[in-house]
């Protein structure tokens, strides 16, 4: 423990030009007094940290000394790939692996460039979760992400509805999508690639077993596959609407985007009025309602007859308040 903490001293002194006893203190997450007797140590053992007094004073690297400590562990490496992303590298349990990555590059990196990672994060931030929603982060990710880097086969449990199913997976990659995890794995018996929600695994068996992975496997083009395909099969129903010139524009922001477009690209030229009627694919009758709903007077429904009377009675009770 205080080794891996004498080489984070070292390796922070190098990345900057003076630190406090403070500064490292907070940054080592210990006392003053403890980075005293740390910089004392490393002294006796040859690395020149030297102590400026006063009110300005701290500690520093004399003759331009750089450690040889910057090789990038495998772990480390892989981590750092994904430091624009500080909440999903916490929830995966990465977060440490990934700091001290962060360290190693800017210990290594030139004096002028040792600013690059406060520039970058000034002007690059990702924030996952979508509006509204408050992210809960599953308990077996963890797990689930040490199977991923390390190519084990795992044993879950899968909740499906009031059911468990149990499946020996591959765990070939995680996808995180609107604050929702998602482990892209190939089962084991049957060989075909399939998503599972991490938030519906409820037991996880790490095995010993190591898989052999197939490099061919492209977790962006098969996850975007995916998407495209659930995001069709859940729209199993039809809509036959009239939308304004205003409701054309706002279609795509109530329904499924691409659905919409789709829709639209579609249908035929406005009418006399400016109107358009579209074929809408939909989940249901009343995910349409729902949806439809927030375009107001900007949208007739055509059919189905009794999407349309429920529309109808909404437009007589909306009267019927205002006219109140």
């Amino acid at each position: 423990m205080r080794a891996a903490r004498l080489i984070k001293m070292v390796l922070l002194l190098q990345s900057r030009s003076s630190m406090t006893a403070a500064e490292l203190a907070r940054e080592l997450e210990v006392s003053e007094r403890t980075v005293t007797r740390d910089a004392q140590a490393l002294s006796e053992a040859g690395i020149p940290v030297y102590a400026d007094r006063g009110r300005s004073g701290g500690y520093r690297l004399v003759g331009g000394y750089r450690t040889r400590l910057t090789g990038l562990a495998r772990g480390e490496a892989e981590a750092l790939f994904l430091s624009g992303v500080p909440g999903a590298l916490r929830e995966m349990g990465l977060e440490d692996a990934a700091g001290a990555a962060r360290l190693k590059v800017s210990a290594a990196l030139l004096p002028s460039l040792r600013d690059a990672s406060r520039t970058a994060a000034q002007r690059f931030h990702l924030d996952a979760p979508a509006w509204f929603t408050e992210p809960t982060t599953p308990p077996l990710l963890p797990a689930v992400a040490d199977a991923v880097w390390d190519d084990r086969r795992i044993t879950a449990r899968y909740r499906r509805g009031q059911d468990e199913v149990e499946r020996e997976l591959e765990p070939y990659g995680l996808v995180l999508k609107a604050g929702v995890w998602y482990l892209c794995a190939r089962e084991a018996r049957q060989g075909s690639f399939r998503v599972y929600r991490i938030d519906r695994v409820a037991a996880v068996d790490l095995g010993e077993e190591r898989f052999g992975r197939d490099e061919e496997f492209d977790l962006p083009a098969f996850w975007a596959e995916q998407a495209e395909q659930f995001a069709r099969s859940i729209l199993r129903a039809e809509v036959l609407v009239r939308l304004s010139e205003a409701g054309v524009r706002t279609l795509p922001y109530a329904v499924d985007p691409a659905a919409a477009r789709r829709a639209l690209t579609a249908a035929g030229g406005p009418d006399e009025r400016g109107w358009v009627t579209v074929c809408l694919p939909v989940e249901s009758e009343e995910v349409a309602h729902a949806q439809l709903t927030a375009l107001g007077p900007e949208v007739e429904v055509l059919s189905p007859e009794g999407l349309r009377v429920r529309f109808a009675e909404d437009a007589i009770r909306l009267a019927a308040l205002y006219a109140r």
